[in-house]
């Protein structure tokens, strides 16, 4: 089928791939081509209808990245729709997400965690997923006759996600098909995917990120993924000399790895360069991409992204455009704009909250008519970011709108503050957030991890150097680690409750 095809169905998006190129490939595995992996999906999906599992049916999935994940991912879509799940979550937690989800049966490897198996509710059907020695996947179902009138149309649901639910009891985010097929189809015009190109998935495929911009956006391009266990520091350039992809998409936190080990990896690096880089899920300090284009010697792309708009709502452009460091680009395939508290879409310049809309965008969120009053305005989702649009369109993240820091009246983008510190040469890592204060309302704390000898009083007077006095951190904490979630993202909401810090006076 032609590329220009237009695709509204994760069937679609499959059939882009030459029948003999390569789509999936990963470490000691063998290539699994389009033409078998077209066949694999289309084989299990079937035997998952046959089971009695069909459109509508939520199917968990708990396993670890690699081909097993990205195929069950597949099927479970085509059949039904998929849940998939952080394999490293406790007992607790997965039977959380079964009830939340209704999930009527689970998918897993023999490598699956013992408590997602243990928590399993009543009625629940667990299905076991076996790597065969042709690169497919065996369920183990009896076999059944290819039927595809059961299989998924645009406007079924393809997966659930939640939300994060850093404060409040996390939402669940349906997406259909017909999302997903405009968010990779977005991304590979944004980035100009081809069959040539190869891309390297080290983020999670229990997550929007590495489900739609590394794995999705390619195959519906018509190019291989390499699908390695999961992100790994000590592998990452191995993996790269020996498959040779052309461009990975990572968080801040993966690509800072990667850095502090790149004078080790200098000649594996000169030898496999990046059409691209590409970094997504969080704000990228200007200061790394900075780092990360000098070292890696290819442009270094920062996007946007959230589970609401199936991934990617803007993003910066190849080169010869321009790629600005602190922002995180155009709209491409999405509108972008900034609205006020009232639902005015404010002008170009003026900042506010940041809103978008599109083909990707979810309808809304299940069974939550109060969440989608608050979140959804006249077709605009509502990010919960602050923001503005430069004057060439570009937008420029302040911070999320609960992270601001608001001191005294004073209303603080802690990135700015994350940004300043990481330019000392002491400060691998560093994290700015509010800490409740008695008269102030909020006070300035930073944490950082530090690379080389420096103290409190030193990184305190680098921040006067460069911020107005009440921007400055009261208090800069020295740790080990910053705390991260289960996709590597810095806990900037908790920290203040994570180091137990009492209210100032």
């Amino acid at each position: 089928m032609a590329r220009e095809s237009v695709i509204s169905t994760l069937l679609d998006l499959l059939s882009r791939g030459a029948d003999d190129a390569p789509a999936l490939l990963a470490p000691d595995r063998p290539e699994l081509s389009f033409a078998a992996l077209r066949a694999n999906v289309r084989g299990l999906a079937a035997q998952l209808n046959a089971a009695g599992i069909g459109r509508g049916d939520r199917v968990a999935i708990a396993m670890g990245n690699g081909p097993e994940m990205a195929i069950s991912f597949f099927a479970a879509a085509t059949a039904a729709t998929a849940a998939p799940l952080n394999p490293k979550y406790r007992r607790e937690e997965f039977a959380f997400y079964y009830e939340d989800t209704r999930a009527r049966a689970l998918i897993v490897t023999a490598d699956s965690p013992a408590e997602a198996r243990a928590a399993m509710l009543p009625g629940m059907r667990v299905i076991e997923a076996t790597a065969q020695s042709d690169g497919r996947l065996a369920f183990d179902l009896p076999d059944a006759p290819l039927d595809e009138h059961g299989f998924a149309t645009p406007d079924d649901m393809a997966m659930i996600l939640h939300t994060s639910g850093t404060t409040s009891r996390p939402k669940r985010v349906p997406i259909r098909h017909r999302n997903l097929a405009t968010s990779a189809s977005n991304i590979g015009e944004t980035y100009q995917l081809s069959p040539n190109d190869r891309s390297l998935c080290v983020m999670p495929l229990f997550h929007i990120h590495g489900i739609v911009a590394s794995l999705l956006s390619s195959l519906a391009a018509g190019s291989a993924v390499i699908c390695p266990p999961g992100f790994d520091g000590l592998k990452f350039w191995a993996w790269v000399d020996e498959f040779k992809p052309s461009w990975y998409s990572a968080v801040p936190t993966m690509h800072q790895l990667l850095l502090a080990r790149a004078e080790r990896n200098a000649d594996l690096i000169a030898a496999n360069r990046f059409r691209f880089i590409r970094s997504s899920s969080a704000a990228l300090p200007p200061v790394v991409m900075e780092r990360l284009e000098a070292t890696f010697g290819a442009p270094v792309l920062e996007s946007y992204g959230m589970t609401e708009a199936s991934h990617q709502m803007a993003s910066n452009p190849l080169p010869p455009a321009p790629r600005k460091a602190g922002t995180v680009g155009i709209g491409i395939g999405v509108d972008v704009g900034i609205m006020d508290e009232a639902g005015n879409v404010l002008p170009q310049g003026e900042k506010g909250e940041v809103v978008v809309r599109g083909g990707n965008v979810v309808d809304g969120y299940e069974n939550n008519p109060e969440a989608n009053t608050a979140a959804f305005t006249r077709g605009w989702f509502r990010t919960g970011d602050q923001g503005y649009l430069d004057s060439d369109g570009y937008l420029a993240l302040t911070g999320r709108l609960k992270e601001l820091i608001n001191r005294g009246g004073e209303k603080i983008s802690p990135l700015e503050i994350d940004d300043v510190l990481l330019r000392h040469e002491a400060v691998a890592e560093a994290l700015a957030f509010a800490v409740p204060h008695k008269t102030l309302g909020e006070e300035v704390h930073a944490a950082v991890v530090l690379k080389s000898e420096a103290d409190e009083r030193v990184l305190r007077e680098h921040c006067a150097a460069s911020l107005a006095d009440f921007k400055i951190p009261r208090r800069i904490h020295i740790l080990a680690a910053l705390p991260r979630g289960a996709t590597g993202k810095l806990q900037r909401i908790t920290m203040a409750k994570t180091l137990g810090l009492a209210p100032e006076s």
